[in-house]
This record gives C-alpha cells, sequence and structure tokens, in this order.
C-alpha cells in the first residue's frame, strides 16, 4: 500500500488538532462554565491572549490574502476572532480539500498558501509598513511578557493552570503549529527550521514577528506584501513573479 501523501498527512492532522481544540473548549466550558469572567484574567491569561492575537492577526492577514470576496474574508475573520484555532484548522483543512490531485502530489503547501483566483492582492500596506508594523507588534509582546514576569513572577507554577489558562494554552499551540508548518515550508534547511520551530515554542509571537521581520527585509520596497508568503524557489517560479517582472 503507498505512502499517504503529504497532502493528506497534513489534512488529517489538521482535522484531529481542530476536533482536539473544539473537545478542550467543550470540556472547559462544561467543567469551569463560560470564560467571560473578570477573576480569570489574571497577569499571565492577559500575556498568553495578547500573545495569541497576534498570531492570529498573521493567520487573519493570509485569509484575507486568500479570499478575493471581501464579506466572505470579514466572515472568516471573525470567526477566526471569537473561536481561534478551531477556525484556523477549519480553514486550513477546507484549504486542502480544495487542492487538485496533481496540486496534492506536487507542492501542497504551496497551492494552500496560493491565492488560487490569479487575481492579484492589492492591499495598502507596503513591504515598509509592514516591517513597522511587525516590529512594534515583537516589542509590544517582549515589552508585555518582561512586565508581567516582573509584576507576577514566572509562568511555571501550578496555581497558573486554571481550566481557562490551560485550554487557551492548547489553543495557543495549535495556532503556532499552523505557523511552523508554514516556517517548515519557508525554510530550505532542516537546521535553521528547527532552531526556529524551538524559539517559536518557547517565545511565541515575539519570534512570529521577528521571522517575518526578517522574510520581509529579503524582499524589496517595491515587492508586494503577499511575496512572504511563499518561499524564495516558488517565488522565483509562480506567476506572480511574472506578473512583477511585466509592470
Amino acid at each position: 500500500m503507498a505512502a499517504p501523501s503529504l497532502a493528506t498527512v497534513l489534512r488529517n492532522l489538521f482535522v484531529v488538532l481542530g476536533c482536539g481544540i473544539t473537545a478542550t473548549v467543550v470540556y472547559t466550558i462544561a467543567t469551569d462554565g463560560l470564560p467571560f469572567r473578570k477573576q480569570l484574567l489574571t497577569p499571565w491569561m492577559a500575556a498568553t491572549l495578547v500573545d495569541f492575537y497576534i498570531n492570529i492577526l498573521v493567520i487573519g492577514a493570509w485569509i484575507i490574502y486568500k479570499e478575493s470576496n471581501w464579506i466572505r474574508a470579514i466572515i472568516w475573520i471573525v470567526f477566526l476572532v471569537c473561536l481561534g484555532s478551531i477556525t484556523t484548522c477549519g480553514y486550513i483543512v477546507l484549504q486542502f480539500f480544495k487542492l487538485t490531485p496533481q496540486e496534492s502530489m506536487q507542492d501542497p503547501i504551496y497551492f494552500v498558501l496560493l491565492k488560487k483566483d490569479g487575481t492579484e492582492s492589492k492591499g495598502k500596506l507596503s513591504v515598509v509598513g509592514a516591517r513597522v508594523l511587525f516590529t512594534v507588534l515583537g516589542c509590544l509582546m517582549l515589552g508585555t511578557l518582561i512586565y508581567t514576569i516582573a509584576i507576577d513572577g514566572s509562568p511555571f507554577r501550578q496555581q497558573l493552570f486554571t481550566p481557562w489558562f490551560s485550554a487557551t494554552l492548547v489553543d495557543f499551540y495549535v495556532t503556532v503549529f499552523a505557523l511552523l508548518v508554514w516556517v517548515a515550508y519557508k525554510e530550505s534547511n532542516w537546521g535553521s527550521a528547527a532552531v526556529w520551530i524551538i524559539l517559536f515554542i518557547c517565545l511565541g509571537s515575539v519570534m512570529t514577528c521577528g521571522y517575518l521581520v526578517l522574510q520581509l527585509f529579503l524582499l524589496s520596497p517595491q515587492d508586494p506584501v503577499f511575496l512572504i508568503v511563499f518561499s524564495s524557489s516558488n517565488r522565483a517560479e509562480n506567476c506572480y513573479e511574472g506578473s512583477l517582472q511585466a509592470q
């Protein structure tokens, strides 16, 4: 029997992760009630939420790039903000189901990331603007971590791990995993990919922003921001490069 393709493995993995975080949220609501309670918002919970939503912003930017219909994009963003990694997993699985058999065998991650309708994204954010934005967000998150450690100590304390804090961490790391799949696709060297993966796991959105800024500096200020999505080899081969040269 033939081994499953990368597309099948990733699609099934995100199905499992989506079901896992859905079950986690349902179980936490059943055992600990709704999360909209002031006493749950401890300093480390607040810091984790900031960390989480910076990563969600990155996923949301990709969804906006992918969706040519603004109404559909807004609906997805609302679900993303409200349901976090449940929406992330659902959206990624949907993109894998849209792949043709040839795309699934050839380069599934590239084709999942790619905008399929053939239109170019004309977002107003420039490469320079994106560098500034993610530098500011990275500094904000780093400052949040330092401040939280200063006022509330280390996060490695058993009393911090309330049911909702634990559920938020699961939600957070499912989103991180989705970003790590992209990092592994971007990095041609497995050694550098492994280093980035460790840093992402340890430092969360501080490293997300750092990685994005680094990748943005590999683009020229005249390039469209969406080219950051692709690896250097894919950027050289895909149709966007041809369209840029024709302009």
